[in-house]
């Protein structure tokens, strides 16, 4: 009589250590990449390891990270926001006009954010009300947004922001921690909370998962959806002030690609770009990634169109490697 072999037992996820669940983590692996793009760049430059230029690469991201939290969110609900960076040039341009104007820099701070929340609720009104794909309107809105700032600037600039205002983006709270830097850290906690710690941020992975189940449960689907998209022009708002504090000036060329990056970043971090899964710390690591191989090509004097062409690479290995993977172990 033959023996009949047991078959090999498979311990569910939740059953195992957290240790062992944090190892085997995408964040887990975005730590030894982050390790060794520091490392990397550490026996690349001779200028790396210095206090005052690392502090000079966090700027590198911070604002695109602002709005990579936000979008985190939104593309785990099943959404994305194409025109955040047409909504930093609108919001740039507003601040520009309201400078002319004589507004002092609380103002011009309001009139920055207030334009991005509005875009933002634009983008909702069509989504969340009209039931449009948010990836037809967004890109709808990218141009629009980009196209009125093109109008009203020409071919000017808006210059000469009071000296106040400079601090948003070119300010340090203590030693060589930036004002951009520490608000960084902030809205991380503050995302992080609202997402993993929140019955909203419970709802935004339900809505991911299956918008039709999430609605029959009681969530207010399009509500949080509108929220969403609230929150993306929010945090354009506040990456157009410290961007254009930190540069000073208003173009209509301000953050052109910006939104590429800030996919990407989303992405990096793990979060599923089909919704439904994703992680505020990935996108954190993912950011200071970013930051770091964007400071080492500079202190490199890599071309700006190969960094470009790194990103494009970047994003589609990002989502096509684990599909492929997938297909293998079927």
């Amino acid at each position: 009589m033959t023996e009949i072999s047991a078959a090999p037992r498979v311990i569910p996820d939740r059953l195992t250590s957290p240790l062992a669940r944090a190892l085997r983590s995408w964040e887990a692996l975005l730590v030894v990449v982050a390790v060794a793009v520091f490392a990397i760049n550490s026996f690349a430059s001779p200028y790396f390891l210095n206090a005052w230029n690392l502090s000079d690469a966090t700027f590198n991201f911070t604002e695109k990270a602002m709005i990579a939290f936000a979008m985190a969110m939104l593309i785990i609900a099943g959404e994305i926001d194409l025109s955040v960076a047409s909504i930093i040039a609108l919001a740039s341009t507003a601040m520009g006009i309201a400078m002319t104007a004589g507004f002092d820099t609380p103002a011009l701070v309001a009139v920055g954010i207030g334009t991005g929340v509005l875009c933002g609720a634009l983008n909702g009104v069509f989504v969340a009300r009209l039931g449009l794909p948010s990836i037809v309107v967004t890109i709808g809105t990218m141009s629009l947004f980009r196209g009125i700032s093109t109008i009203v600037l020409g071919d000017e600039a808006f210059t000469n922001y009071p000296d106040s205002f400079a601090w948003f983006g070119q300010g340090y709270v203590w030693w060589v921690f930036s004002f951009e830097l520490v608000l960084f850290a902030v809205l991380a906690v503050v995302f992080f909370v609202l997402l993993h710690r929140t019955n909203f941020g419970r709802s935004v992975y339900a809505i991911g998962n299956n918008p039709t189940a999430a609605l029959f449960s009681g969530i207010r689907v399009n509500r949080v959806r509108f929220i969403l998209f609230l929150l993306t022009g929010l945090m354009s708002g506040i990456a157009a002030v410290c961007l254009t504090s930190r540069l000073g000036s208003t173009r209509p060329s301000i953050a052109t690609g910006m939104e590429l990056e800030v996919v990407t970043m989303v992405v990096l971090g793990g979060v599923n770009i089909l919704g439904g899964s994703g992680r505020i710390m990935g996108v954190v690591l993912a950011a200071i990634i970013m930051g770091l191989v964007t400071f080492g090509f500079g202190l490199l004097n890599v071309p700006g169109i190969v960094m470009s062409i790194f990103l494009g690479l970047l994003l589609i290995s990002v989502i096509a490697v684990p599909r492929l993977l997938a297909k293998v172990r079927k």
